[in-house]
């Protein structure tokens, strides 16, 4: 398939979520493009395709959607992943960050051990909205001395501003809204 056709095949199965987790906030499910066989195969090439060339050592997957789309890029691009979980979920943590979410905060936790000084790493999640996770998850990783080679996202949400969170690190999003 082109990257055209796998956009609008995770197009079609992305579903918006009215009023969720509270009243004013619109979550973008992924669970229908995960479910289907064409869609989480087309996710998989439009996340890791732009990066493949780049050297990339590790993937690492945001806590919880980034673990599923973090694996399947991992295994297209024949790499480990390492999953940023929230705080509290790893016996043995390297370093954590707080940051503010659009509806509240949130820590993140690296684990300890699995990624050495100069490592080249691509982080893996579902959406960039404001850019808290992904800055929180950046900074984790660089605080080992392994470097962002990009962030590869499903979906980007450009009126929230994320990428500039981000600072000079490229993005991949696969779509926007």
């Amino acid at each position: 398939m082109s990257p055209a056709d796998d956009r609008g095949t995770v197009e079609q199965l992305l579903r918006a979520v009215p009023d969720f987790p509270e009243p004013g906030i619109r979550f973008w499910d992924l669970t229908p493009v995960l479910a289907d066989a064409a869609g989480l195969a087309a996710t998989t090439r439009l996340l890791s395709e732009p990066v493949a060339a780049t050297g990339v050592d590790v993937v690492v997957g945001i806590e919880a959607r980034g673990f599923l789309l973090g694996a399947a890029v991992a295994q297209a691009l024949g790499l480990g992943i390492v999953p940023v979980r929230k705080q509290g979920k790893l016996p043995a943590v390297a370093a954590s960050r707080s940051y503010d979410l659009e509806y509240g905060s949130a820590t993140l936790e690296l684990p300890a051990g699995v990624l050495a000084s100069g490592t080249r790493a691509l982080l893996v999640d579902d959406v960039l909205a404001t850019g808290g996770t992904a800055a929180a998850a950046s900074e984790l990783v660089e605080s080992c001395g392994a470097q962002v080679v990009a962030l590869s996202v499903v979906l980007e949400l450009p009126a929230l501003s994320g990428r500039a969170r981000l600072g000079d690190r490229p993005v991949h999003a696969v779509l926007d809204r």
